[in-house]
């Protein structure tokens, strides 16, 4: 187990911020995450998510590329500059090869395509954990 990165409830392996503007997204996914037994906590910004510090706290960062002020690719660039930095996956629904590419480049964990194929948003959580038997695939 990593520091206390994780939070342990029942089976949850990692505890996630999801970090999205669109109000709806941002709960959908929460939704989906505890039904699935992995806890998670929402940001509407990612410059919300970077005042609170909370990055130090958590397993799993799940962030969106376009939002009003910091981007989750500026966001991911930063982050990956401190010691620790949990991993970081990307969604956006502007998916290309050339943002593909540059988020990995940066140290991206993971690249998701929206709309959200959840099969695969269990997949990565669960490789970037490293808790492959308590989150289901």
């Amino acid at each position: 187990m990593k520091s206390d990165a994780f939070q342990m409830s029942g089976s949850c392996a990692a505890h996630v911020a999801i970090i999205e503007d669109d109000i709806n997204l941002r709960n959908s996914i929460k939704d989906f995450l505890d039904t699935a037994g992995i806890s998670s906590e929402l940001f509407s910004s990612a410059d919300v998510f970077l005042r609170s510090e909370r990055y130090r706290f958590v397993g799993c960062i799940l962030a969106d590329v376009r939002m009003p002020g910091t981007s989750g690719i500026e966001m991911l660039g930063l982050l990956k500059s401190y010691p620790n930095c949990p991993p970081i996956l990307i969604m956006t629904s502007y998916a290309d090869k050339q943002m593909q590419a540059n988020a990995f480049k940066l140290g991206a964990a993971g690249f998701l395509p929206k709309p959200i194929d959840t099969h695969l948003l269990l997949q990565l959580i669960q490789k970037v954990v490293g808790r492959g038997s308590d989150v289901p695939v």
